[in-house]
C-alpha cells in the first residue's frame, strides 16, 4: 500500500501500535513497536532512529546511530498480538547522508533489483522457496564447560512407536524417510498446517498447499512466487508465522537444517525467474526448454556454487544436511530429469513457469543475502556466457566411483565455505550490489560461529575417543 493508504488503514481500523521490523544480518527478523499516534507522514519520510550497535556484526558504539525506513507496501496487520498492531518492514539508512547502509541484507536485495534493471538482461527476478521445517513437542539442549547435549522429543515421532503415553499409543507414525504425503492418522499435523497457511492468506500472502515431509516430524508450506525483495519479506514472515503458530499449538518449530541425526535434512529449494519486457526470458529451444539465458545461468550458479554456500547454508549445522544419501543436492551438475543435482528444472507446459530451481540452500539463510547472491552468480553467467556444461540425466548416486570423481561437490562445511567466498566475491561487488565491507562484517560473524563449533567437544568424540 502507499503510504496515504497506509496511514488511512491505520485510522480507519483504530490500529493501535505500528510494529517497525527489519532484518539484522544472520537473517532473524527484529522490531520496536510505537503507538501509532506517532505515525504519520513525517515519520514514514523521515524515519525512526535506533542503536546499531547493538545488533551483531553492524556499528560500533562510537557510530551507532542508525535510521529505519518503513516500507508501507510491505504492511500487513499482525494477527497475534493482542493489541490491534501494523506491522510494516524496513531498510537502514545512514542518518547524516540518508544513503543506504550497506550492511542491511533488505538494502542488498533492493540493490540487486536495481542491478538487474540496469544491466539491460531483465526487468523483475521472482523468487519462488521452498522452506521446510520441523515441529517438537519437547526440546532440550545444554552447553557448559562439563557438559554438551541435546534432545527432541513430538509423540508422532518414528522413535516413539513403544513410548508408554498416559492417554495410550495409536501407533500411527510415518517410518524413517517415510513422512512424504500419507493421510491422516500418520499425518497429525494437518490442522496446525492449515492454521499457518491460512493465517499467512489473511495477512496478504501468496500461498498454495502445505503438506508432511519426508522427515519424521517435518514439514512444508507452498509460497506462491513474488519479486526477490517482497519474497525476501514474505519468508520473514512465513518464518514469524510459523513459530507463532507453533508455539500457540504448545510446539516449537525449528527452521535448523539438520536437527535429528538418520533421516532427512531440512532444505529450502529456490525456483528463479527472470522476465523482461513482459515475457519470461527463461523459456526457449534449448535443454529442457530452456533459454540459452537460462543455461548460462544455470552456469553462473554451478561456478559460483561454493562462495554461495556462505550465504545459501550459513550454519555449521547446514553441512550436516549436505551429505549423500539424503536426497542433499551435494554434486554440481544440473537436470531436468532428478533431483541429485544442484540445479534442477521443474517440469512445465507453460513457458511463463519455465524457470531453475537451486536444491542446495536451506531456510538458515538470510533470505535477502541467498536471493541476492544466487541472482549475482546467475548474472554472472549470462553475462560472461558461462557454459553449465552437458546435463545429468541419471542418479547421480548411483553413478560409479570413478565418474563420480569427476562431478565437482558443494562445500563440505562452513569453514570451507568461508574460504570460497574469500577467494571468489568479485561478483557479488558488481554494481555495488553487496560491498566488501559488508561481506567481511557477515565473514566475521560466521567465524565467531565456526569457533565456537569447533572448540567445542562433541558427544560423539566420547563415543569414539574417550577411551583410546
Amino acid at each position: 500500500m502507499s503510504s496515504k493508504d497506509f496511514l488511512k488503514t491505520i485510522k480507519d481500523e483504530d490500529v493501535e501500535y505500528v510494529d517497525i521490523r527489519f532484518t539484522d544480518p544472520r537473517g532473524k527478523l527484529q522490531h520496536v513497536t510505537v503507538l501509532s499516534d506517532q505515525v504519520d507522514e513525517d515519520f514514514l519520510e523521515e524515519g525512526f532512529m535506533f542503536d546499531g550497535s547493538s545488533i551483531a556484526g553492524w556499528k560500533s558504539i562510537d557510530q551507532s546511530d542508525m535510521k529505519l525506513m518503513p516500507d508501507t507496501g510491505s504492511a500487513y496487520m499482525d494477527p497475534f498480538y493482542a493489541e490491534k498492531t501494523m506491522a510494516v518492514h524496513c531498510s537502514i539508512v545512514e542518518p547524516d547522508t540518508g544513503e543506504a547502509y550497506g550492511r542491511d541484507p533488505r538494502g542488498t536485495a533492493e540493490k540487486a533489483e536495481a542491478y538487474l534493471k540496469s544491466s539491460g538482461i531483465g526487468d523483475v527476478a521472482y523468487f519462488g522457496p521452498e522452506a521446510e521445517f520441523f515441529l517438537f513437542d519437547d526440546v532440550k539442549y545444554s552447553v557448559e564447560m562439563n557438559k554438551v547435549s541435546y534432545e527432541v522429543d513430538a509423540i508422532d515421532a518414528s522413535w516413539n512407536t513403544d513410548t508408554e503415553y498416559e492417554m495410550g499409543n495409536m501407533g500411527h507414525r510415518p517410518g524413517v524417510k517415510g513422512g512424504y504425503f500419507p493421510v491422516g492418522p500418520v499425518d497429525d499435523g494437518q490442522d496446525i498446517r492449515s492454521e499457518m497457511l491460512s493465517t499467512m492468506k489473511r495477512i496478504g500472502m501468496k500461498v498454495d498447499k502445505h503438506h508432511h515431509e519426508v522427515a519424521s516430524c517435518q514439514h512444508e508450506l507452498g509460497l506462491i512466487f513474488s519479486s526477490l525483495t517482497d519474497q525476501g519479506d514474505n519468508l520473514q514472515k512465513y518464518k514469524y508465522v510459523i513459530h507463532q503458530v507453533a508455539h500457540a499449538y504448545g510446539k516449537s518449530a525449528t527452521f535448523m537444517p539438520k536437527p535429528i541425526a538418520g533421516d532427512n535434512g531440512t532444505g529450502m529449494h529456490v525456483n528463479m525467474s527472470i522476465w523482461k519486457d513482459g515475457k519470461p526470458l527463461f523459456a526457449g529451444d534449448k535443454y529442457a526448454d530452456l533459454s540459452q539465458e537460462a543455461l548460462y545461468y544455470i552456469g553462473g550458479v554451478l561456478k559460483h556454487a561454493k562462495a554461495l554456500n556462505a550465504f545459501t547454508n550459513p550454519s555449521t549445522n547446514s553441512y550436516k544436511r549436505l551429505i549423500p544419501g539424503f536426497e542433499a543436492p551435494v554434486l554440481r551438475a544440473y537436470s531436468a530429469r532428478n533431483r541429485s543435482g544442484c540445479v534442477r528444472i521443474p517440469w512445465t507446459e507453460s513457458p511463463k513457469a519455465k524457470r531453475v530451481e537451486a536444491r542446495f540452500p536451506d531456510p538458515a539463510a538470510n533470505p535477502y543475502l541467498c536471493f541476492s547472491a544466487l541472482l549475482m552468480a546467475g548474472l554472472d553467467g549470462i553475462k560472461n556466457k558461462i557454459d553449465p556444461g552437458e546435463a545429468m540425466d541419471k542418479d547421480l548416486y548411483d553413478l560409479p566411483p570413478e565418474e563420480l570423481a569427476g562431478i565437482p561437490t558443494v562445500c563440505a562445511s562452513l569453514r570451507e565455505a568461508m574460504g570460497a567466498l574469500e577467494d571468489d566475491m568479485d561478483f557479488l561487488l558488481a554494481g555495488d550490489v553487496f560491498t566488501k565491507d559488508q561481506i567481511e562484517g557477515y565473514m566475521d560473524l560466521k567465524w565467531e560461529e565456526i569457533y565456537a563449533f569447533e572448540h567445542t567437544p562433541h558427544p560423539m568424540e566420547f563415543k569414539m575417543y574417550y577411551s583410546c
